[in-house]
């Protein structure tokens, strides 16, 4: 079990990156177009930069929904390796089978 207050970290990282996307597509989109002037260009990289950087997509970090732990994660169940296996062998997980007898 991850420490709490990592925990919460990621969940506050992930309301901010919910807050600030679509305000940060839309200075991505001008620093993308080729016919944006310079002013423009570097006004709207100035005001990127003032975002907070908990709000950039990239620093997020899948984490599993159980136990909270970052390594071995799979997406597909939106949990760890551990959570799965435990959960498979009780068939909680609906279409999931032990392959080797």
């Amino acid at each position: 079990m991850s420490k709490k207050s990592v925990i919460q970290r990621a969940l506050k990282r992930d309301r901010l990156v919910k807050k600030y996307a679509a305000k940060r597509s839309e200075l991505k989109a001008i620093l993308a177009d080729p016919k944006t002037s310079e002013e423009a260009f570097y006004a709207a990289q100035r005001k990127l930069s003032k975002l907070p950087r908990g709000s950039s997509s990239v620093r997020q970090k899948n984490r599993c929904s159980i136990s909270g732990r970052p390594r071995a994660y799979m997406r597909k169940f939106a949990m760890c390796r551990l959570c799965f296996r435990k959960r498979a062998l009780e068939g909680d997980i609906t279409g999931v089978t032990k392959s080797s007898w």
